[in-house]
C-alpha cells in the first residue's frame, strides 16, 4: 500500500513562563492510500494534539514543533509557509472536530461556512457552491438540504451539526480526513449511523481515514489499523484483529479489559486502569506506563523500551517482548476474545 502520509520522530511541547509540557514524545507512523486508522488512548495521551501539529493549527507559542518530519505526497508539512498550508487545509487535509457546536461558526449560516471552502480551493461561482452544498448535506443525510443550508448551527440538533462537519469537511474530497472524536458526544443510534456514513464514503471516494477515539467499540466497526497512544508515545500498532486478539502491550490489555460484555451480570463492576497517566511536565524517563503496570521491573523505570516487531503489521514497545524477560500470560489472547 502507498504511504500518504509519513510521520518521524514528532516532537510537540507546550511552553509557558513556568513549565514545559512534552505533549507528543516521538511520533512515529504511516497512513496508505485508502486505509482508515484509529488512534486510541485515554484523555491527554496526545491523540488530536498529534493530528491538530500535523494539520498546523496548534497556536505557536505555545505550542512548537521541537522536532520530526511529517511527510504527505512526499512534501513536509512542518517546512511549508502558512500560505502553502492553506492551500492543503480543506482541500487535500480535512479534519472533523470533536464538538461541532464550537466549530462551527454559530453567527453564519450552515450553508455559508460550507460554500466557503468550495469557492475558495473549487474556484466555484456562489450559485454553483450553493447547490454543490446542497448536494453534500443530501449525501450526509440531512433533510430538506435546500432549507437546512440556510439554518444556523443552533438550529440544528447534534447529529445534524455532525453530519454538517463532515459535509464540510468532504466538501473538496480530501485525500485525507481526519476525524476527531466526531462520535462522542451523540446518542448510540446517531453514532452508529455516523460511522456508516463514514464507511459509506470512504468505500466511494477511496480516501484515507484517521479515526481519533477512545471507544474501542467504534474502532472495532470502522479501522483497517489501530494506533494505542499513551502519554505521547505510541506504545503498540496493529492490523485491528492484531490489536483486539492479541495485543501485547499491558496498557492495550488494561483497554480491553475495561470494555462492557455482553455477557456481564449488572453486579458486576466494571475493569479499570488504576493510577492515572504521569505527568507530561516531567515525564519518565522509561516507559510511561510503569506506575500502573502490574508486570513492571526495574529496567521499565530506567529506560524506555524499543519497538519490537512481531509481525510486519505488529509492533509494540514494551520490555515484556524481551528475550530476558519473565513469560506473562496474555490475558486477551488467553481470553479468546
Amino acid at each position: 500500500m502507498k504511504p500518504l502520509l509519513e510521520v518521524s520522530d514528532l516532537h510537540v511541547t507546550f511552553r509557558s513562563q513556568h513549565q514545559e509540557v512534552k505533549a507528543i514524545r516521538g511520533v512515529d507512523f504511516t497512513i496508505g492510500e485508502g486505509e482508515v486508522v484509529a488512534f486510541v488512548g485515554e484523555s491527554g495521551s496526545g491523540k488530536s494534539v498529534t493530528f491538530q501539529s500535523i494539520m498546523r493549527l496548534l497556536p505557536q507559542p505555545p505550542a512548537n514543533i521541537d522536532r520530526g518530519q511529517v511527510l504527505y505526497s512526499g512534501r513536509d508539512l512542518t517546512k511549508l509557509s502558512e500560505v502553502d498550508m492553506q492551500k492543503i487545509r480543506g482541500k487535500e487535509i480535512a479534519m472533523i472536530f470533536q464538538d461541532p457546536m464550537t466549530s462551527l461558526n454559530p453567527t453564519i449560516r450552515v450553508g455559508k461556512q460550507i460554500t466557503e471552502s468550495l469557492m475558495r480551493h473549487q474556484k466555484l461561482t456562489s450559485q454553483e457552491a450553493k447547490n454543490r452544498s446542497i448536494e453534500l448535506l443530501k449525501m450526509v443525510g440531512i433533510p430538506s438540504p435546500s432549507e437546512r443550508i440556510n439554518q444556523f448551527p443552533h438550529q440544528f440538533s447534534g447529529g445534524m451539526r455532525q453530519r454538517a462537519m463532515i459535509a464540510m469537511a468532504l466538501a473538496c474530497s480530501p485525500k485525507l480526513l481526519i476525524a476527531d472524536e466526531p462520535t462522542t458526544a451523540l446518542d448510540v443510534t446517531i453514532q452508529a449511523q455516523i460511522i456508516d456514513l463514514l464507511k459509506d464514503l470512504q468505500n466511494n471516494t477511496g480516501s484515507s481515514i484517521v479515526f481519533i477515539t477512545h471507544d474501542l467499540g467504534v474502532v472495532a466497526e470502522i479501522a483497517d489499523r489501530v494506533a494505542v497512544m499513551y502519554a505521547g508515545k505510541i506504545v503498540e500498532t496493529g492490523t485491528l484483529d492484531e490489536i483486539f486478539y492479541d495485543p501485547k502491550h499491558p496498557y492495550t490489555w488494561g483497554l480491553l479489559a475495561s470494555m462492557p460484555k455482553l455477557d456481564q451480570s449488572r453486579d458486576q463492576d466494571l475493569a479499570s486502569i488504576p493510577g492515572s497517566p504521569p505527568s507530561l511536565v516531567n515525564p519518565p524517563v522509561g516507559c510511561p506506563f510503569t506506575s500502573r503496570c502490574p508486570y513492571a521491573m526495574k529496567v521499565c523505570q530506567e529506560q524506555m523500551p524499543e519497538v519490537t516487531t512481531s509481525s510486519d503489521s505488529h509492533q509494540v514497545a514494551c520490555w515484556l517482548q524481551h528475550p530476558d524477560a519473565p513469560e506473562v500470560k496474555n490475558p486477551v489472547a488467553s481470553a479468546g476474545r
